[in-house]
């Protein structure tokens, strides 16, 4: 009989342990298997190329962090159970199944903004019929319905083991240090108040402020960076463009399931949709970029062509929106560089907001040895928090490089 108690040796947290069975049979199907093909972090290895780590390392690294999490709880002398540690190590695991090709931003594109959590729901409903409903505890939790609240902030709150692993590994992977948070740290300030809710010891404040920050500048640095938000904001265009053709009957080339998503109109979820879903990943978008570099479609062979040959767009970051006479002197300088009529296209203004702390919607709790409950951004201690809790936007501009120094 196969031993399934494994370990797996990760580059960020070093070993990690498959502590029950099930764990180990969901790591092994074919829904979650999908995640070796999908990035972790989209196109960010254009800009860091590091980056090129996928959902898998993560879901895994997520879950490790879970057992190390509930192992710090149990020596606090909360109670769990192991259907209860089994659960959410199973919700935690499974809470990216669902992520499409490059992740979030091919989602609406695809899938009629089927967020990738929904999709997860109904995979993980699946899988829960094959294994004769294992799953149900571990559902409970990951929609955030579980009796004993900690359960369900663990996997999805403000300070929650997905967060924690994404910020490290990308950190790792992109080489950015200023996400390298202290996971342990934290971790081992993790508690549960008298409501059942999870709380952080008093004297974590600074490892929780560093957390915060970290996340911050890891948007702004990383995720937010304006090559970033320009490669996403491609490949977005590139499947809108590919099927505003494919419905102006342009035959294009691509896999069958890429296609079959191409010609797909608005409708509710069926069930060749999800079968067809779960072949679907990074690989069948590359191959299809790849083609249509060659497509008589100058708007879509051009912007593939900037992602596949990293020759992307001239990009301007400002704290405020660009004049629109700007913008319009760039579109015509378009319209005349490449004799075109649909500058507007390739001329485009790109928004990024960000809150790095919401005080207001599942805020963070720190809990003293007197058993008093304090909100972190009401804390005397607290040295940065209430300079994180207003929401920043930035704009971008982007247009072809090749109009920079042409005079018309």
């Amino acid at each position: 009989m196969q031993n399934k108690l494994k370990i797996i040796n990760d580059p960020v947290h070093g070993f990690i342990k498959i502590p029950h069975e099930i764990l180990f049979d969901i790591i092994e199907h074919p829904y979650f298997q999908r995640l070796r093909r999908i990035g972790q972090t989209g196109l960010l290895n254009l800009i860091f190329p590091g980056a090129t780590h996928t959902r898998f390392h993560h879901a895994l690294g997520a879950m490790h962090l879970m057992f190390t999490a509930l192992e710090t709880l149990k020596q606090k002398g909360v109670k769990i159970s192991e259907e209860e540690e089994k659960g959410a190590m199973l919700a935690i695991l499974m809470h990216d199944i669902g992520h499409g090709p490059f992740s979030h931003a091919l989602e609406s594109m695809l899938m009629d903004d089927w967020h990738h959590e929904n999709l997860s729901l109904l995979l993980m409903s699946r899988l829960n019929e094959e294994f004769s409903g294992q799953l149900d505890m571990a559902i409970e939790m990951f929609q955030g319905k579980y009796s004993r609240k900690f359960f369900n902030q663990l996997i999805s709150s403000q300070l929650d083991v997905d967060r924690l692993d994404y910020l490290k590994r990308d950190s790792f992977f992109t080489g950015v240090s200023e996400g390298n948070i202290n996971t342990q740290r934290i971790i081992s300030m993790m508690n549960v108040c008298d409501e059942g809710e999870l709380v952080i010891d008093a004297k974590g404040i600074y490892s929780i402020e560093n957390f915060l920050t970290a996340r911050m500048f890891m948007y702004w640095q990383v995720y937010y960076h304006k090559t970033s938000a320009l490669a996403e904001f491609l490949l977005v265009k590139i499947l809108e463009r590919a099927k505003y053709l494919v419905s102006q009957g342009v035959n294009l080339p691509a896999t069958e399931n890429l296609k079959y998503f191409l010609y797909r109109g608005k409708s509710a979820a069926t069930n060749e949709d999800i079968e067809r879903f779960t072949q679907l990943d990074d690989n069948d978008v590359i191959q299809a970029m790849k083609a249509w570099q060659n497509s008589e479609d100058f708007i879509l062979s051009y912007w593939c062509q900037c992602v596949i040959q990293r020759n992307l767009p001239k990009t301007i970051i400002s704290s405020h929106p660009f004049e629109e006479n700007c913008i319009e002197e760039k579109i015509i300088k378009t319209n005349e560089f490449f004799k075109i009529d649909k500058g507007n296209e390739l001329v485009r203004e790109i928004k990024r907001k960000l809150l790095p702390y919401n005080a207001e919607k599942q805020p963070i709790y720190l809990l003293h040895k007197n058993g008093r409950k304090i909100r972190l951004d009401e804390s005397d201690d607290q040295l940065l928090s209430g300079l994180i809790t207003h929401e920043t936007t930035k704009y971008i501009l982007t247009f072809p490089r090749d109009i920079e120094f042409f005079n018309s």
